[in-house]
């Protein structure tokens, strides 16, 4: 077999293909296998629960309907419901995104590569994947649309309310489809998988500390006209005006 050409290519290819095989399946099973995986209740981080409450506040009726009502008094009763619906919120979304394919055309990882991380936040840790709501891990392999890994708090829960309900209303030639099922009728009246989905994207980047504030950001040297008319007037150089 390795007195010819194809014999040597045959060889090395099954070479080639054990080491990526140990090196992208059986390493680093070994590195994490003792790293915990995060359950849905764990991934109720403060950002999260902003979110939901921001949900329950802009469609009252529509929540109420999904998930009850919100305990009114303060408390540990009230903190308790308010966590444990919005895990389960999480876990309706997470379903609806895989069940619409959404990952076709969003992936959720940031390479390092190409500038990525300025235009979608921090390139993608190996921590960040270990939760159940990663499960199996959603990668993509192209970006009609873009990366998601970061798109929790760049937009408002009624922005993404309408943009589901038709994206044509808010990006002009948008290709995506519009997902009118998650509501009854109008995009103010999400139903519990349009709201669970809502609330799946806002988690997503949840977890940075600059939440959602990930991006650069510098303010433009130029003022406003008002402002400079309202300027004081420069003092007269010396010797002007005698």
């Amino acid at each position: 077999m390795l007195e010819n050409r194809s014999g040597v290519f045959f060889i090395a290819g099954l070479f080639f293909f054990a080491l990526a095989f140990v090196s992208q399946a059986v390493v680093p099973i070994l590195m994490y296998r003792d790293q915990p995986e995060l359950t849905a209740e764990q991934l109720v981080n403060p950002n999260v629960r902003f979110q939901f409450e921001d949900l329950a506040k802009r469609f009252p009726e529509p929540f109420k309907a999904a998930f009850g009502e919100v305990p009114a008094n303060p408390g540990p009763e009230r903190e308790e419901w308010l966590n444990k619906r919005a895990a389960e919120a999480l876990r309706v979304g997470r379903k609806a995104y895989t069940g619409e394919a959404c990952w076709h055309c969003h992936s959720q990882f940031v390479r390092p590569v190409s500038n990525e991380d300025r235009r979608f936040g921090p390139v993608s840790e190996a921590w960040e994947y270990q939760n159940e709501l990663q499960r199996p891990v959603m990668f993509g392999t192209r970006r009609v649309g873009p990366d998601l890994s970061r798109e929790g708090g760049r937009r408002s829960n009624d922005w993404h309310a309408a943009h589901l309900f038709q994206p044509n209303a808010l990006i002009s030639g948008s290709p995506m489809p519009s997902y009118k099922w998650y509501f009854d009728g109008s995009p103010d009246k999400p139903n519990k998988k349009g709201l669970s989905l809502i609330l799946y994207l806002q988690w997503l980047g949840s977890w940075l500390e600059s939440y959602p504030y990930y991006e650069d950001y510098k303010a433009s040297p130029l003022r406003l006209p008002e402002a400079k008319s309202a300027a004081p007037a420069a003092a007269p150089a010396a010797g002007e005006g005698e």
